[in-house]
């Protein structure tokens, strides 16, 4: 094997330090500048992307203040709307309550007037008829007639005498 042979040793020693030097020298000058370049780029991606981020979150923060804000006053004003609401229909309900209790008070008026016209009426009639009523029972009992004014005076005492 020509790799394993002394003699060799010292070219192939030399061929490996500049083959060495050359792969060194362009790494240095080519490829490691590309590879910083690169990494610089991405780099600066990265904290612009970042930057932008933190811009975005301060929106999205700001915008769910104002959407919780705004979510507090419609419900204050919901809120508000709903007590006013539940008081004007409270007052209507009042108003209507008190307008009915004084329809039926006028009607319950009206109503004891009646009843009280009918009882009168009544009691006219119940004097009318207890008087013909005794007449006709004096006439049958001892068979003289009696006149309207003295029945009539007999109806009353014994009316009166039962109040």
């Amino acid at each position: 094997m020509p790799q394993l042979a002394t003699a060799d040793f010292a070219p192939q020693l030399i061929w490996l330090a500049i083959t060495f030097v050359a792969l060194y020298l362009v790494m240095w000058r080519v490829v490691l500048p590309r590879i910083v370049d690169v990494l610089e780029e991405r780099q600066r991606r990265i904290d612009d992307d970042l930057v932008t981020a933190e811009g975005l979150k301060r929106e999205a923060d700001e915008a769910l203040g104002a959407y919780e804000k705004a979510l507090a006053d419609a419900r204050a004003d919901a809120h508000g709307t709903a007590s006013e609401t539940r008081d004007a229909i409270k007052k209507q309900a009042a108003e209507r309550e008190a307008e009915l209790d004084a329809t039926l008070a006028r009607e319950n008026e009206a109503s004891d007037a009646r009843i009280r016209a009918a009882q009168e009426e009544g009691r006219a009639h119940v004097r009318h008829i207890a008087s013909d009523a005794a007449r006709a029972v004096t006439r049958r009992l001892i068979g003289a007639a009696v006149d309207d004014a003295a029945a009539a005076a007999a109806v009353d005492a014994a009316l009166a005498g039962d109040r």
